[in-house]
């Protein structure tokens, strides 16, 4: 705690807001209303005119249309096509109707220009206060050359993150509010509700999270599948490629260099087209299925696809087929590192290899790749590719929305491109969003109890 008042100190603003509002000027605390004052009474011209001229513009915005943006935001509009007749034309005219789904992203919009508007009203502030102290300091105050000049050297932050910055914002912050948003209205082809919506509140997280529907108890079940699929692809995945990269870099194992290029060959191949391939060859009239027949093993085609628990299997297997191999490759550096010392050591105190693997091995590989069982399970848990290019969440129920083998990301799919429930779906994102920092967090601190005397922490 110390240490974190420590660093708030020594990035502490030597000109704050609060005290530009309580102990500035009489034209410091006028830049409250006149944006740039403080700036144009210090004889910062051209500092001053940008100040003012962006506050000039945010009130022109809202005038024109930011206040009508904010109300439709509250209201979503409601104002129907209508059919009209013309009796000078002699037809039928059609009157524009609501596009609430505009109403909605332009008032999103609205609120982040306002948000934009005020951090910027901060710097105006600061910036006012900051001149103000200086002339009452007889301080240098800079001109708009220093200032610029500054943003190439003691500011280059400011100019290198500006743009990135922005552009997160506008392509990633703001899309997703406004799919947030979504998951409290009516926003779907139910009941007709792709034109016109309106505000619900938690109803729809309260349809996804109950089981008196078909959709909550879709979501459970689909759920549950999710989180047991992303424990066995993580994990299974991790220890046998761990024990395959063990295996090959063993002393007595000749030619290391081919047996990982020939368990590279799969990660070599575009996954989409080893997936598709897979799955053609699954199917009940595939070529798995006919070699077995032909061959007498079998007497009627396996259900790879058809069945719930062989499809959960065989989506399981064929993920391991097609990650065993990344990990291998991740983990063979890890192994080469680890002290030759420790495993002779283990065999002069009696250690068989299963004693080795478990006290010396798998610690330390832990130790290094947490980080990377974190990413390998959140991939898992939105692993869009392996299911729905080998069996697309097949089987799936008469009448339900979600297969056997679909998860969350691929139910999710399915909602909003196939059946255009946008708001069940903006649920179901959000939910998946905690769902997997959650479990994140938990499998971060059980994994990476980094609690070693000898210098780990």
């Amino acid at each position: 705690m110390a240490s974190l008042k420590k660093r708030a100190k020594e990035f502490e603003t030597p000109y704050p807001v609060t005290k530009a509002i309580t102990k500035g000027d009489a034209v410091t605390k006028l830049s409250m209303l006149v944006m740039g004052l403080g700036n144009l009474a210090h004889k910062q011209i051209v500092k001053g005119i940008l100040f003012l001229a962006v506050e000039i513009a945010y009130i022109l915005f809202m005038i024109e249309g930011g206040i009508n943006n904010l109300y439709h935001l509250i209201t979503l509009g409601g104002r129907a096509q209508e059919e009209v007749w013309n009796e000078a034309k002699g037809i039928y005219e059609y009157t524009g109707g609501d596009m609430t789904i505009l109403f909605l992203l332009y008032g999103v919009a609205t609120i982040f220009i306002t948000v934009l508007f005020f951090m910027i009203w901060r710097v105006n502030m600061k910036s006012a206060y900051e001149v103000e102290c200086r002339a009452k300091e007889g301080k240098h105050i800079n001109t708009i050359k220093e200032d610029l000049e500054a943003l190439v050297d003691k500011r280059l932050h400011w100019t290198l993150l500006t743009l990135p910055i922005l552009g997160i914002v506008i392509f990633t912050i703001l899309p997703l509010v406004f799919m947030i948003c979504m998951a409290f209205t009516s926003y779907s082809k139910v009941g007709d509700h792709l034109t016109i919506f309106h505000w619900v509140g938690l109803k729809n997280f309260s349809t996804v999270l109950g089981m008196g529907n078909s959709i909550g108890k879709t979501f459970w079940s689909v759920l549950g599948w999710t989180l047991i699929w992303a424990v066995l692809a993580t994990f299974l995945n991790y220890i046998f490629g761990m024990i395959l990269a063990i295996v090959i870099n063993r002393k007595t194992t000749r030619i290391k260099g081919f047996w990982r290029f020939c368990f590279m060959l799969s990660a070599a191949i575009p996954q989409f087209v080893s997936l598709l391939l897979m799955r053609t060859m699954l199917k009940d009239n595939g070529l798995v299925n006919n070699l077995l027949i032909q061959a007498g093993l079998i007497s009627s085609p396996l259900p790879f696809l058809t069945n719930a628990t062989w499809a959960r299997a065989t989506v399981v297997i064929i993920n391991l087929w097609v990650g065993i191999p990344f990990t291998m490759m991740q983990v063979t550096g890890i192994l080469q590192n680890i002290p030759g010392e420790l495993y002779e050591a283990a065999r002069v105190d009696g250690a068989g290899p299963v004693t080795i693997f478990f006290k010396i091995t798998l610690p330390y590989m832990l130790f290094v790749t947490t980080p990377y069982l974190i990413t390998t399970f959140t991939g898992n848990i939105n692993n869009f590719n392996v299911i729905y290019l080998l069996t697309a969440g097949a089987p799936v129920p008469v009448g339900a929305t979600a297969g056997k083998t679909d998860l969350l990301v691929t139910w999710l799919y399915k909602l909003t491109v196939d059946l255009q429930y946008f708001n069940v779906g903006a649920v179901v994102g959000i939910l998946t969003f905690v769902i997997l920092a959650v479990v994140s967090l938990i499998t971060y601190r059980n994994t990476g109890s980094y609690k070693n005397e000898e210098g780990f922490q």
